[in-house]
């Protein structure tokens, strides 16, 4: 730990074996003070939220991914798809309130034609040109090629011709062939995961990233994920924010696993900032960690707890406790108590309202 605070101190690149010896530390306050000083030294005092909406259209998806308490079978009870005036429905219901970006993900649906997303997309895009349209994750961009048999770029420029503006980091779960051989062997390769991000920054279409972590992924393969993640965004800077994502294993094929804990979560962040050393922004998603552990993170890398999201169903099909929303002033209450500066900010971090004092 003491060589590894050398180099953090002294700015230098952590290696393979620095990230699994932080994973592997029982002194998380050590950890957290470390990430605590690239935060500062990266991204300032500030710490960003958006004022956003989610909408999952449909949870029908032909991967059922062990992990995943959100999909359903074509036919089943719960299975369900909306048409597309229910997603306007639900956007317009979310324009009134100052919404800056809409989120959309969902399941990749065998049935419904390419054309279902693409005019999605159009018509959210004619509602209000100026809201930011942040949707499919790199899975689903595979999906919809297999489905026109056309390559990812064709099927990215021309969603970013009908609007797309960025892409969410879904989908990334853990890397390693062996996990995605156990917990999501229908789904896209971590390999592929990272050729479509690739060609998405390089038509212009910026994205997060991810990880799906606490299941049965090992240490050493968590911190290959985020070093992998780190290569990427050496080639191409497209990466906007890094978000790990916490296992829920209630109602999954996971359910015998016991999950993440609080500790867990703030080293994983924590460690996230101090691997990352190229990415300005490390995301608490407080839908799955719970805004009271968000907050703390604060002091443990984090600079972005996501936002308002008003309407959240995949982490909440898992088992999730937390409120599916929440009001912008009190995102800002809980940034000002944790000793930061709340800024609101676009999807692309550029600053809408800095909240001072």
């Amino acid at each position: 730990m003491n060589a590894i605070e050398d180099k953090v101190r002294a700015g230098k690149r952590l290696s393979f074996e620095d990230g699994v010896a932080l994973l592997k530390s029982p002194d998380l306050l050590k950890v957290g003070e470390l990430a605590d000083l690239a935060r500062r030294r990266t991204a300032g005092d500030d710490v960003f939220f958006i004022n956003n909406r989610h909408i999952n259209h449909t949870n029908v998806c032909g991967n059922r991914c062990k992990f995943c308490a959100f999909s359903a079978d074509e036919g089943a009870d719960d299975a369900y798809t909306m048409t597309l005036e229910e997603v306007l429905d639900r956007a317009r219901g979310s324009l009134a309130d100052g919404i800056t970006e809409l989120h959309v993900v969902g399941g990749e649906h065998p049935s419904l034609p390419y054309d279902y997303y693409l005019e999605m997309i159009r018509a959210l895009h004619d509602l209000d040109p100026g809201v930011h349209l942040q949707a499919f994750t790199a899975s689903e961009i595979a999906f919809f090629a297999r489905r026109t048999k056309r390559t990812e770029e064709a099927v990215l420029r021309e969603m970013k011709e009908a609007g797309l503006g960025s892409m969410p980091g879904g989908g990334a779960e853990i890397f390693a062939e062996r996990v995605r051989g156990i917990v999501c062997d229908k789904k896209i390769s971590g390999d592929k995961w990272l050729e479509v991000m690739r060609t998405a920054h390089k038509v212009g279409i910026k994205s997060n990233a991810t990880m799906l972590y606490g299941h049965v992924e090992t240490l050493e393969e968590r911190i290959d994920h985020l070093i992998r993640l780190r290569d990427l965004q050496d080639e191409t800077g497209g990466f906007g924010s890094f978000i790990p994502l916490a296992f829920h294993p209630a109602n999954t094929e996971l359910e015998e696993l016991p999950g993440t804990s609080g500790i867990e979560d703030l080293k994983m962040l924590a460690v996230s900032r101090l691997m990352l050393d190229n990415f300005q922004n490390i995301k608490a998603f407080w839908i799955m960690i719970g805004i009271k552990l968000a907050q703390i993170s604060l002091h443990f890398g984090v600079n972005d707890i996501d936002g308002t999201v008003v309407e959240e169903k995949i982490t909440h099909a898992a088992g999730a406790e937390t409120e599916e929303a929440i009001a912008k002033d009190e995102l800002i209450r809980l940034i000002r108590v944790a000793g930061r500066v709340p800024v609101e900010r676009d999807t692309l971090y550029n600053v809408i309202r800095r909240y001072g004092e």
